[in-house]
């Protein structure tokens, strides 16, 4: 997403916007003669590498987080997307265990990456070296079965007609979010806005670890957690670090106002820019 900066259309759209983010066509233009990467079912193999961008990039040596574990479960495990960098699979199991420990209910892990990340056909604009992971708010599914788990009608958090967080949205949720972005890790964590403010009002104490919370549209039934480019990741684009601050004052309140108005037509699309030239080679390779 690069760095974030409030978006012209209001919260008011949001009914519109609840997807995790732009999506992408099936048929963008092939780079070289290597196979999508939607298409490639294991990872590369080599040491655990994020390489690129977090909207432009793939991973190499990635894992499979497994379907069940002490405190979570993978949903929509027919997407192939619950893969990620060795640091992502620790993080998730970590978190899953303080939910746990702490009596909040099971953890329910969307999508993370494909085997050798890139781009996806649908869905995601990010999400592309292993370190990015969706996380739902709902923590009262219990245990599911398999088939149980392909879904997407999980609760929303927000009321959007009052831009305000709804009966759904409650102490469990608020805790799991301050868990989530403890980590030294996690560099961004995304939010529906009208979850940002709930979360700046309801915090008493320090609200440092507030940074790392950032509104962006969508987001209402889940969470997008990023992770740091790890520090030996030499071919890893590194974000800009979120602003100084809470990020609880103005600009959290400019998502709520209302867009200047359209004087122009918008702009065409502009289409994805090519992966880098290892993701190509990276694809290229045995599956």
């Amino acid at each position: 997403m690069g760095r974030l900066r409030r978006h012209s259309a209001p919260l008011l759209l949001l009914p519109l916007l609840l997807g995790t983010g732009p999506v992408l066509a099936a048929d963008s233009p092939p780079y070289s003669s290597a196979p999508a990467p939607q298409s490639l079912r294991n990872p590369g193999k080599g040491d655990a590498e994020p390489i690129g961008g977090y909207a432009n990039g793939c991973v190499r040596g990635a894992g499979a987080l497994p379907a069940d574990g002490p405190g979570f479960q993978v949903m929509n495990l027919s997407r192939h997307r619950n893969y990620g960098h060795p640091l992502l699979l620790a993080y998730l199991k970590a978190l899953a265990g303080e939910v746990e420990r702490e009596g909040l209910g099971i953890l329910s892990v969307g999508d993370m990456s494909m085997p050798r990340g890139g781009r996806m056909p649908t869905g995601h604009a990010s999400h592309q070296m292993g370190l990015d992971a969706d996380i739902w708010f709902a923590l009262d599914l219990g245990r599911m079965p398999v088939a149980d788990r392909e879904r997407e009608d999980f609760a929303t958090m927000v009321d959007t007609r009052a831009q305000r967080v709804n009966s759904n949205f409650g102490p469990a949720q608020a805790r799991l979010v301050k868990l989530a972005a403890s980590a030294p890790t996690v560099t961004r964590i995304f939010v529906n806005p009208a979850i940002k403010l709930a979360l700046c009002e309801g915090e008493t104490g320090d609200k440092t670890w507030l940074r790392k919370v950032r509104p962006w549209f969508g987001h209402a039934a889940h969470l997008h957690v990023r992770l740091a480019c790890p520090p030996d990741a030499k071919q890893c684009e590194t974000q800009e670090p979120p602003p100084d601050g809470d990020g609880c004052g103005e600009e959290l309140l400019s998502w709520f106002q209302p867009p200047p108005p359209v004087t122009s037509p918008p702009a065409p699309p502009k289409p994805p820019p090519p992966p880098p030239a290892a993701c190509l080679v990276l694809y290229g390779e045995p599956d």
